[in-house]
C-alpha cells in the first residue's frame, strides 16, 4: 500500500456548499490539516461538514465565526480518517469569502 501526502485547495467559497475534498476509490485518507481563511473585510460564519459515503453525515463545526483577516485551523494537532467516497464540504454565510487548504495522507 502506497502512502502519499497531498494538499488540496479551494478558493472564494460562498453560500453554496462546496465540496473541497472527496476520497478517491480504493483510498483511505487521514486528514492532517484543514485550514479555512476569511478573505473579505467582515466577519463570516462557516460550516464544515463530513459527508459520509455511508450516509452518516456530521458537522465538524457549524456557524463558527471567523473574524476578518483571520483563519481557523479545524483539527490543530488532531487527525481524522475518511473512507472511500467520503467528502469534506464547506459553506459560508457570505458570498466568495473563504479559502480552504486541506492536507491529507492518502493510502492506496
Amino acid at each position: 500500500m502506497a502512502n502519499t501526502f497531498k494538499s488540496y485547495t479551494d478558493t472564494a467559497i460562498g453560500t453554496s456548499e462546496a465540496t473541497v475534498y472527496t476520497v478517491a476509490s480504493g483510498t483511505v485518507s487521514v486528514v492532517i490539516g484543514l485550514n479555512v481563511s476569511n478573505i473579505i473585510g467582515n466577519q463570516i460564519n462557516i460550516d464544515l461538514r463530513v459527508d459520509k459515503a455511508t450516509g452518516d453525515d456530521v458537522y465538524l463545526v457549524k456557524g463558527i465565526p471567523i473574524p476578518n483577516g483571520s483563519s481557523f485551523e479545524f483539527n490543530a494537532g488532531n487527525k481524522f480518517v475518511l473512507q472511500t467516497g467520503d467528502s469534506i464540504k464547506v459553506t459560508s454565510d457570505t458570498a466568495a469569502s473563504v479559502d480552504v487548504l486541506n492536507s491529507v495522507l492518502e493510502q492506496t
